[in-house]
């Protein structure tokens, strides 16, 4: 590769600037998490929360979705391991905040929680331990 391609806001980071990795399949999921989150919010695609259940997928959407736009490709899951997020009974855990100053101290509590109204993703509130 000998030029960035891609739709901006998409691209991965490391597709700019190899300080954050080498591009490899990570860059990949990096946009497929892009796609997720802007289900959520975009003109075309919308989530339709309306029963309980909805509310669940919607919150496996944004969780993976976060998952997969982590800065660094060493800390974004593989696409298997975001297929089993989506497909699992469970919510997955909530990845760290890469922009906070705990980033890989571990001494995170809770970085988000997502709120889902009847109209779809409300909030994003960020918290951490101490």
């Amino acid at each position: 590769m000998t030029a960035a391609r891609g739709t901006m806001g998409y691209i991965a980071p490391e597709v700019f600037s190899r300080n954050f990795g080498k591009v490899s399949c990570k860059s990949d999921v990096y946009s497929f998490g892009m796609v997720l989150l802007e289900m959520e919010k975009g003109e075309d695609i919308t989530i339709e929360i309306e029963n309980e259940d909805d509310s669940l997928i919607a919150r496996k959407l944004m969780i993976a979705g976060l998952w997969c736009i982590q800065w660094y490709p060493v800390d974004r899951p593989s696409m298997k391991v975001v297929i089993q997020m989506l497909e699992a009974e469970e919510i997955p855990p909530v990845p760290r905040n890469p922009f906070g100053s705990e980033y890989g101290t571990g001494v995170v509590k809770k970085i988000a929680t997502v709120s889902v109204g009847g109209s779809g993703l409300t909030s994003i509130s960020e918290e951490s331990e101490g």
